[in-house]
């Protein structure tokens, strides 16, 4: 069984945790609608992605 030969200081301890902080997620500007959306994704407001229309929406229907 492994067993540490010393104790780790909290600065080690630290600097070994840092890249584990959350980073902001990044967003850009729809060319079509000018909402915010996440890069290389599809507009949720208006459904156009690289310039053309990929998704519509679906009218629901009272059945």
């Amino acid at each position: 069984m492994a067993v540490p030969k010393r104790k780790t200081s909290k600065s080690a301890r630290n600097m070994r945790r840092s890249h584990h902080a959350l980073k902001a997620e990044r967003s850009a500007e729809c060319p079509n609608c000018g909402e915010a959306r996440r890069p290389h994704h599809i507009c949720r407001h208006c459904g156009f992605y690289d310039g053309r229309q990929v998704h519509t929406e679906k009218t629901e229907t009272a059945a």
